[in-house]
Protein backbone atom coordinates (compact mmCIF):
# COMPACT_ATOMS: atom_id res chain seq x y z
CA UNK A 1 0.00 0.00 0.00
CA UNK A 2 1.05 3.56 -0.63
CA UNK A 3 0.15 6.82 1.06
CA UNK A 4 -0.31 9.79 -1.26
CA UNK A 5 -0.73 13.27 0.23
CA UNK A 6 -2.07 15.72 -2.36
CA UNK A 7 -3.57 19.21 -2.48
CA UNK A 8 -1.87 20.08 0.79
CA UNK A 9 -2.62 23.52 2.16
CA UNK A 10 0.28 23.44 4.61
CA UNK A 11 4.06 23.29 4.29
CA UNK A 12 5.97 20.04 4.68
CA UNK A 13 7.40 21.19 8.02
CA UNK A 14 4.00 22.38 9.29
CA UNK A 15 3.18 20.60 12.57
CA UNK A 16 -0.41 19.96 11.49
CA UNK A 17 0.78 18.53 8.20
CA UNK A 18 3.19 16.19 9.89
CA UNK A 19 0.44 15.09 12.27
CA UNK A 20 -1.91 14.30 9.37
CA UNK A 21 0.74 12.30 7.54
CA UNK A 22 1.63 10.41 10.72
CA UNK A 23 -2.01 9.50 11.33
CA UNK A 24 -2.31 8.38 7.73
CA UNK A 25 0.74 6.18 8.11
CA UNK A 26 -0.74 4.67 11.27
CA UNK A 27 -3.99 3.92 9.41
CA UNK A 28 -2.03 2.13 6.71
CA UNK A 29 -0.10 0.16 9.31
CA UNK A 30 -3.38 -0.96 10.89
CA UNK A 31 -4.68 -1.99 7.48
CA UNK A 32 -1.61 -4.04 6.77
CA UNK A 33 -1.84 -5.64 10.21
CA UNK A 34 -5.50 -6.46 9.66
CA UNK A 35 -6.92 -3.75 11.89
CA UNK A 36 -9.06 -2.22 9.13
CA UNK A 37 -10.36 -4.12 6.13
CA UNK A 38 -9.95 -2.44 2.78
CA UNK A 39 -9.72 -3.36 -0.85
CA UNK A 40 -7.75 -0.22 -1.61
CA UNK A 41 -4.11 -0.47 -2.58
CA UNK A 42 -3.69 3.29 -2.43
CA UNK A 43 -5.08 5.62 0.22
CA UNK A 44 -5.40 9.20 -0.94
CA UNK A 45 -5.31 11.80 1.81
CA UNK A 46 -6.68 15.19 0.79
CA UNK A 47 -6.28 18.20 3.03
CA UNK A 48 -8.57 20.73 1.42
CA UNK A 49 -7.83 24.41 1.58
CA UNK A 50 -10.68 24.82 4.06
CA UNK A 51 -8.95 22.52 6.56
CA UNK A 52 -9.66 24.12 9.90
CA UNK A 53 -6.69 23.96 12.24
CA UNK A 54 -6.69 22.32 14.70
CA UNK A 55 -10.27 21.05 14.59
CA UNK A 56 -10.40 20.06 10.93
CA UNK A 57 -11.04 16.49 9.82
CA UNK A 58 -8.82 14.33 7.70
CA UNK A 59 -10.48 13.71 4.37
CA UNK A 60 -9.88 10.43 2.60
CA UNK A 61 -11.24 8.73 -0.48
CA UNK A 62 -10.12 5.48 1.11
CA UNK A 63 -12.09 2.73 -0.63
CA UNK A 64 -10.43 2.26 -4.06
CA UNK A 65 -10.17 6.00 -4.61
CA UNK A 66 -13.96 6.35 -4.59
CA UNK A 67 -15.37 8.88 -7.03
CA UNK A 68 -17.46 10.88 -4.55
CA UNK A 69 -16.79 14.57 -5.00
CA UNK A 70 -14.78 16.53 -2.44
CA UNK A 71 -17.88 18.62 -1.75
CA UNK A 72 -19.89 15.49 -0.89
CA UNK A 73 -17.21 14.14 1.41
CA UNK A 74 -16.38 17.32 3.30
CA UNK A 75 -17.49 17.89 6.90
CA UNK A 76 -20.94 19.40 7.13
CA UNK A 77 -19.62 22.80 8.10
CA UNK A 78 -17.60 23.13 4.90
CA UNK A 79 -20.36 23.02 2.28
CA UNK A 80 -23.66 24.73 1.89
CA UNK A 81 -27.17 23.35 1.47
CA UNK A 82 -30.30 25.43 1.31
CA UNK A 83 -32.69 25.12 4.21
CA UNK A 84 -36.38 24.50 3.66
CA UNK A 85 -37.31 24.14 7.31
CA UNK A 86 -38.60 26.73 9.73
CA UNK A 87 -35.66 28.12 11.70
CA UNK A 88 -37.84 29.35 14.57
CA UNK A 89 -37.26 27.09 17.57
CA UNK A 90 -40.18 26.69 19.99
CA UNK A 91 -39.80 26.37 23.74
CA UNK A 92 -41.60 23.03 23.84
CA UNK A 93 -41.85 19.99 21.61
CA UNK A 94 -43.63 16.65 21.29
CA UNK A 95 -41.66 13.61 22.39
CA UNK A 96 -42.38 9.98 23.21
CA UNK A 97 -42.11 9.08 26.87
CA UNK A 98 -43.25 6.48 29.38
CA UNK A 99 -44.17 6.80 33.04
CA UNK A 100 -43.00 3.36 34.12
CA UNK A 101 -41.18 0.46 32.43
CA UNK A 102 -43.32 -2.06 30.59
CA UNK A 103 -44.47 -3.28 27.22
CA UNK A 104 -44.86 -1.17 24.07
CA UNK A 105 -48.23 0.13 25.30
CA UNK A 106 -46.53 2.27 27.99
CA UNK A 107 -45.22 4.64 25.31
CA UNK A 108 -47.15 7.86 24.81
CA UNK A 109 -46.71 11.34 23.37
CA UNK A 110 -45.93 14.13 25.81
CA UNK A 111 -44.89 17.77 25.74
CA UNK A 112 -41.39 18.52 27.02
CA UNK A 113 -38.92 21.42 26.75
CA UNK A 114 -36.79 21.67 23.62
CA UNK A 115 -33.20 20.82 24.63
CA UNK A 116 -30.53 23.50 24.40
CA UNK A 117 -27.36 22.28 22.66
CA UNK A 118 -24.47 22.03 25.08
CA UNK A 119 -20.89 22.91 24.20
CA UNK A 120 -19.80 20.87 21.19
CA UNK A 121 -23.36 19.88 20.27
CA UNK A 122 -25.77 20.52 17.43
CA UNK A 123 -29.52 20.90 17.82
CA UNK A 124 -31.27 18.93 15.09
CA UNK A 125 -34.85 19.40 14.01
CA UNK A 126 -35.70 15.72 13.65
CA UNK A 127 -37.37 14.47 10.47
CA UNK A 128 -36.89 10.71 11.02
CA UNK A 129 -35.75 8.64 14.00
CA UNK A 130 -34.46 5.08 13.88
CA UNK A 131 -35.89 2.37 16.13
CA UNK A 132 -33.40 -0.08 17.64
CA UNK A 133 -33.48 -3.05 19.97
CA UNK A 134 -31.80 -1.06 22.81
CA UNK A 135 -34.81 1.31 22.73
CA UNK A 136 -37.08 -1.61 23.55
CA UNK A 137 -34.77 -2.83 26.28
CA UNK A 138 -34.62 0.66 27.81
CA UNK A 139 -38.42 0.95 27.69
CA UNK A 140 -38.67 -2.38 29.51
CA UNK A 141 -36.46 -1.01 32.29
CA UNK A 142 -33.29 -3.01 31.59
CA UNK A 143 -31.06 -0.46 29.83
CA UNK A 144 -30.97 2.89 31.63
CA UNK A 145 -29.63 5.94 29.82
CA UNK A 146 -26.02 6.84 30.65
CA UNK A 147 -25.40 9.71 33.04
CA UNK A 148 -26.08 13.02 31.36
CA UNK A 149 -27.95 11.52 28.40
CA UNK A 150 -31.53 12.39 27.55
CA UNK A 151 -34.02 9.95 29.13
CA UNK A 152 -36.03 10.10 25.89
CA UNK A 153 -35.61 7.02 23.71
CA UNK A 154 -33.88 7.14 20.34
CA UNK A 155 -30.24 6.55 19.39
CA UNK A 156 -30.21 7.84 15.80
CA UNK A 157 -31.92 10.61 13.88
CA UNK A 158 -31.82 12.57 10.65
CA UNK A 159 -32.88 16.13 10.06
CA UNK A 160 -31.67 19.73 9.84
CA UNK A 161 -29.29 21.53 12.16
CA UNK A 162 -31.12 24.54 13.61
CA UNK A 163 -28.77 25.67 16.39
CA UNK A 164 -25.29 25.01 17.72
CA UNK A 165 -23.68 24.97 21.14
CA UNK A 166 -20.57 26.76 22.34
CA UNK A 167 -17.50 26.02 20.29
CA UNK A 168 -19.38 24.81 17.21
CA UNK A 169 -19.18 26.70 13.93
CA UNK A 170 -22.55 28.40 13.20
CA UNK A 171 -22.07 27.44 9.55
CA UNK A 172 -23.48 24.04 10.54
CA UNK A 173 -26.94 25.62 10.79
CA UNK A 174 -29.07 24.59 7.84
CA UNK A 175 -27.09 21.45 7.03
CA UNK A 176 -28.88 18.13 6.74
CA UNK A 177 -27.27 15.40 8.80
CA UNK A 178 -27.78 12.01 10.35
CA UNK A 179 -26.49 11.50 13.86
CA UNK A 180 -25.66 8.91 16.46
CA UNK A 181 -27.24 10.22 19.64
CA UNK A 182 -26.86 9.27 23.32
CA UNK A 183 -30.67 9.45 23.56
CA UNK A 184 -33.47 11.83 22.72
CA UNK A 185 -34.27 10.76 19.17
CA UNK A 186 -38.01 10.15 19.61
CA UNK A 187 -38.74 13.87 19.63
CA UNK A 188 -39.14 16.88 17.36
CA UNK A 189 -35.72 18.23 18.38
CA UNK A 190 -32.62 16.34 19.49
CA UNK A 191 -29.17 17.49 20.66
CA UNK A 192 -26.18 15.47 19.49
CA UNK A 193 -22.40 15.96 19.58
CA UNK A 194 -21.21 17.57 16.36
CA UNK A 195 -18.54 14.90 16.02
CA UNK A 196 -21.16 12.15 15.88
CA UNK A 197 -22.89 13.51 12.78
CA UNK A 198 -22.50 12.57 9.12
CA UNK A 199 -23.57 14.73 6.14
CA UNK A 200 -26.59 13.43 4.24
CA UNK A 201 -25.56 13.41 0.56
CA UNK A 202 -27.77 14.48 -2.32
CA UNK A 203 -29.84 11.55 -3.49
CA UNK A 204 -30.23 9.98 -0.04
CA UNK A 205 -33.59 10.44 1.67
CA UNK A 206 -33.59 11.53 5.28
CA UNK A 207 -35.66 8.43 5.98
CA UNK A 208 -32.82 6.18 4.82
CA UNK A 209 -30.25 8.37 6.57
CA UNK A 210 -31.96 7.91 9.95
CA UNK A 211 -31.65 4.14 9.58
CA UNK A 212 -27.86 4.17 9.27
CA UNK A 213 -25.87 5.57 12.25
CA UNK A 214 -26.57 3.09 15.06
CA UNK A 215 -26.02 -0.03 12.95
CA UNK A 216 -23.12 1.44 10.97
CA UNK A 217 -21.20 2.60 14.04
CA UNK A 218 -21.87 -0.72 15.82
CA UNK A 219 -20.88 -2.94 12.91
CA UNK A 220 -17.83 -0.92 11.98
CA UNK A 221 -16.44 -0.94 15.50
CA UNK A 222 -17.20 -4.58 16.24
CA UNK A 223 -16.57 -6.33 12.92
CA UNK A 224 -13.84 -4.16 11.43
CA UNK A 225 -12.07 -2.80 14.50
CA UNK A 226 -12.53 -5.29 17.34
CA UNK A 227 -13.09 -8.22 14.97
CA UNK A 228 -10.17 -7.13 12.74
CA UNK A 229 -12.02 -8.20 9.59
CA UNK A 230 -9.99 -8.61 6.42
CA UNK A 231 -10.90 -9.21 2.81
CA UNK A 232 -11.34 -12.84 1.92
CA UNK A 233 -12.38 -13.87 5.42
CA UNK A 234 -15.65 -15.51 6.44
CA UNK A 235 -18.14 -13.82 8.79
CA UNK A 236 -20.88 -15.69 10.64
CA UNK A 237 -23.62 -13.51 12.06
CA UNK A 238 -26.88 -14.28 13.78
CA UNK A 239 -30.08 -12.36 13.08
CA UNK A 240 -29.31 -12.00 9.40
CA UNK A 241 -32.38 -9.89 8.61
CA UNK A 242 -32.14 -7.55 11.60
CA UNK A 243 -30.86 -4.00 11.22
CA UNK A 244 -27.44 -5.07 12.46
CA UNK A 245 -27.49 -8.22 10.35
CA UNK A 246 -28.36 -6.46 7.11
CA UNK A 247 -25.78 -3.72 7.69
CA UNK A 248 -23.06 -6.23 8.57
CA UNK A 249 -23.87 -8.28 5.48
CA UNK A 250 -23.64 -5.32 3.11
CA UNK A 251 -20.47 -3.92 4.62
CA UNK A 252 -18.74 -7.31 4.69
CA UNK A 253 -19.61 -7.95 1.05
CA UNK A 254 -18.31 -4.48 0.11
CA UNK A 255 -14.95 -5.59 1.49
CA UNK A 256 -14.93 -8.97 -0.29
CA UNK A 257 -15.83 -11.18 2.65
CA UNK A 258 -17.91 -14.36 2.64
CA UNK A 259 -21.05 -13.97 4.77
CA UNK A 260 -22.97 -16.75 6.51
CA UNK A 261 -26.12 -15.76 8.42
CA UNK A 262 -28.67 -17.55 10.56
CA UNK A 263 -32.40 -16.76 10.42
CA UNK A 264 -35.55 -18.13 12.01
CA UNK A 265 -37.43 -19.25 8.88
CA UNK A 266 -36.95 -19.98 5.20
CA UNK A 267 -38.55 -16.69 4.11
CA UNK A 268 -35.98 -14.71 6.10
CA UNK A 269 -33.19 -16.90 4.76
CA UNK A 270 -34.30 -16.05 1.22
CA UNK A 271 -34.42 -12.34 2.12
CA UNK A 272 -30.93 -12.51 3.64
CA UNK A 273 -29.52 -14.08 0.47
CA UNK A 274 -31.19 -11.39 -1.62
CA UNK A 275 -29.54 -8.73 0.56
CA UNK A 276 -26.16 -10.28 -0.13
CA UNK A 277 -25.47 -13.17 2.26
CA UNK A 278 -23.60 -16.01 0.58
CA UNK A 279 -25.26 -18.61 2.80
CA UNK A 280 -28.34 -18.45 5.05
CA UNK A 281 -29.12 -21.15 7.61
CA UNK A 282 -32.56 -21.74 9.14
CA UNK A 283 -31.44 -22.40 12.71
CA UNK A 284 -34.83 -23.88 13.61
CA UNK A 285 -34.60 -26.67 11.04
CA UNK A 286 -30.81 -27.15 10.82
CA UNK A 287 -27.89 -27.32 13.25
CA UNK A 288 -26.02 -24.16 12.35
CA UNK A 289 -22.73 -25.53 13.73
CA UNK A 290 -22.86 -28.49 11.34
CA UNK A 291 -23.93 -26.24 8.48
CA UNK A 292 -21.07 -23.79 9.01
CA UNK A 293 -18.55 -26.62 9.11
CA UNK A 294 -19.99 -28.05 5.89
CA UNK A 295 -20.02 -24.67 4.12
CA UNK A 296 -16.41 -23.93 5.10
CA UNK A 297 -15.26 -27.53 4.46
CA UNK A 298 -14.31 -27.93 8.11
CA UNK A 299 -12.23 -24.75 8.37
CA UNK A 300 -14.79 -22.61 10.20
CA UNK A 301 -15.56 -18.89 10.13
CA UNK A 302 -12.93 -16.26 10.91
CA UNK A 303 -15.35 -14.02 12.83
CA UNK A 304 -18.64 -14.57 14.65
CA UNK A 305 -20.80 -11.52 15.36
CA UNK A 306 -22.91 -12.65 18.29
CA UNK A 307 -26.10 -10.91 19.43
CA UNK A 308 -27.40 -13.84 21.53
CA UNK A 309 -24.68 -14.88 24.00
CA UNK A 310 -25.86 -17.43 26.61
CA UNK A 311 -25.60 -21.01 25.38
CA UNK A 312 -24.87 -19.78 21.85
CA UNK A 313 -21.29 -18.90 22.80
CA UNK A 314 -20.03 -22.47 23.20
CA UNK A 315 -21.68 -23.41 19.89
CA UNK A 316 -20.26 -20.34 18.19
CA UNK A 317 -16.74 -21.31 19.25
CA UNK A 318 -17.23 -24.62 17.43
CA UNK A 319 -17.92 -22.58 14.28
CA UNK A 320 -14.66 -20.62 14.49
CA UNK A 321 -11.53 -21.30 12.51
CA UNK A 322 -8.20 -21.38 14.31
CA UNK A 323 -7.27 -17.87 15.52
CA UNK A 324 -10.91 -16.89 14.99
CA UNK A 325 -12.54 -13.91 16.71
CA UNK A 326 -15.84 -14.01 18.61
CA UNK A 327 -17.44 -10.57 19.10
CA UNK A 328 -20.52 -10.18 21.32
CA UNK A 329 -22.72 -7.08 21.00
CA UNK A 330 -25.89 -8.17 22.83
CA UNK A 331 -27.00 -10.77 25.36
CA UNK A 332 -30.54 -11.57 24.23
CA UNK A 333 -30.02 -15.21 25.26
CA UNK A 334 -28.57 -14.36 28.66
CA UNK A 335 -25.36 -12.74 29.93
CA UNK A 336 -23.59 -15.90 31.10
CA UNK A 337 -21.87 -18.57 29.01
CA UNK A 338 -20.21 -21.89 29.88
CA UNK A 339 -17.13 -22.37 27.70
CA UNK A 340 -14.06 -24.61 27.63
CA UNK A 341 -11.06 -22.32 28.02
CA UNK A 342 -8.70 -25.13 27.00
CA UNK A 343 -10.32 -25.00 23.56
CA UNK A 344 -9.90 -21.24 23.48
CA UNK A 345 -6.20 -21.58 24.28
CA UNK A 346 -5.41 -24.50 22.00
CA UNK A 347 -7.15 -22.92 19.00
CA UNK A 348 -5.92 -19.39 19.82
CA UNK A 349 -9.41 -17.90 19.80
CA UNK A 350 -10.20 -14.31 20.74
CA UNK A 351 -13.34 -13.45 22.70
CA UNK A 352 -14.31 -9.80 22.85
CA UNK A 353 -17.35 -7.55 22.73
CA UNK A 354 -18.55 -4.04 23.36
CA UNK A 355 -21.47 -1.74 24.04
CA UNK A 356 -21.39 1.51 22.12
CA UNK A 357 -23.74 3.80 24.03
CA UNK A 358 -21.66 4.23 27.23
CA UNK A 359 -18.45 5.01 25.33
CA UNK A 360 -17.04 8.54 25.56
CA UNK A 361 -17.89 11.30 23.13
CA UNK A 362 -14.24 11.39 22.12
CA UNK A 363 -14.26 7.71 21.23
CA UNK A 364 -17.42 8.04 19.15
CA UNK A 365 -16.02 11.10 17.39
CA UNK A 366 -12.88 9.17 16.42
CA UNK A 367 -15.05 6.28 15.26
CA UNK A 368 -17.21 8.65 13.22
CA UNK A 369 -14.14 10.13 11.55
CA UNK A 370 -12.84 6.72 10.53
CA UNK A 371 -16.26 5.75 9.20
CA UNK A 372 -16.54 8.98 7.22
CA UNK A 373 -13.17 8.33 5.62
CA UNK A 374 -13.46 4.62 4.84
CA UNK A 375 -17.11 3.50 4.83
CA UNK A 376 -19.26 6.58 4.20
CA UNK A 377 -18.22 6.84 0.51
CA UNK A 378 -20.13 3.59 -0.07
CA UNK A 379 -23.32 5.29 1.11
CA UNK A 380 -22.59 8.54 -0.73
CA UNK A 381 -22.30 6.59 -3.99
CA UNK A 382 -25.36 4.47 -3.28
CA UNK A 383 -23.33 1.25 -3.29
CA UNK A 384 -24.90 0.50 0.12
CA UNK A 385 -28.41 1.49 1.09
CA UNK A 386 -30.08 0.52 4.37
CA UNK A 387 -32.67 -2.22 4.16
CA UNK A 388 -35.94 -0.62 5.23
CA UNK A 389 -38.80 -2.46 6.89
CA UNK A 390 -41.69 -0.21 7.97
CA UNK A 391 -42.19 3.43 8.89
CA UNK A 392 -44.56 4.65 11.62
CA UNK A 393 -45.63 8.15 12.67
CA UNK A 394 -43.94 9.34 15.85
CA UNK A 395 -47.25 9.02 17.71
CA UNK A 396 -47.30 5.30 16.82
CA UNK A 397 -43.98 4.48 18.48
CA UNK A 398 -45.73 1.75 20.47
CA UNK A 399 -46.66 -0.01 17.21
CA UNK A 400 -43.07 0.29 16.02
CA UNK A 401 -41.81 -1.36 19.22
CA UNK A 402 -44.41 -4.10 18.95
CA UNK A 403 -43.28 -4.88 15.41
CA UNK A 404 -39.64 -5.05 16.45
CA UNK A 405 -40.35 -7.31 19.39
CA UNK A 406 -42.60 -9.49 17.22
CA UNK A 407 -39.53 -10.44 15.22
CA UNK A 408 -41.16 -10.29 11.79
CA UNK A 409 -39.29 -7.23 10.53
CA UNK A 410 -36.63 -7.36 7.84
CA UNK A 411 -34.24 -4.41 8.08
CA UNK A 412 -34.81 -1.11 9.82
CA UNK A 413 -37.92 0.35 11.44
CA UNK A 414 -38.16 4.15 11.55
CA UNK A 415 -40.41 6.86 12.98
CA UNK A 416 -41.58 9.80 10.88
CA UNK A 417 -41.33 12.94 12.97
CA UNK A 418 -41.75 15.63 10.29
CA UNK A 419 -42.28 15.73 6.54
CA UNK A 420 -39.26 14.55 4.59
CA UNK A 421 -38.85 16.85 1.61
CA UNK A 422 -36.40 14.40 0.04
CA UNK A 423 -38.70 11.40 0.37
CA UNK A 424 -42.10 12.97 -0.19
Amino acid sequence: MRLHAVDLSFEQDDAVGQFVLRIGAEVLARQQAGGIATRARTVVVICHETYNRPAGRLLSTGHKARSASVAQMMPIGDRGQGSSMDRRIPAEMTAIGFDAPGGPDVLHAETVPVPAPAAGQLLIRVVWAGVNRPDCIQRAGHYPAPAGASPILGLEVSGEVVAVGEGVDPAHIGRQVCALTPGGGYAEYCAAPAGHCLPVPEGMSLRDAAAIPETLFTVWHNVFQRGMAREGETLLLHGGTSGIGTMATMLAKAFDMTVIVTCGDDEKCAAARQIGADHAINYKSHDYVEQVQAITEGRGADIVLDMVSGDYVARNLKCLAESGRHVTIAVLGGPKADINMAVVMSRRLTLTGSTLRPRSDAFKTALCEEIEQVAWPLFVEGAIKPVMDEAFPLADAAKAHARMEGGDHIGKIVLEVAKDIRHG
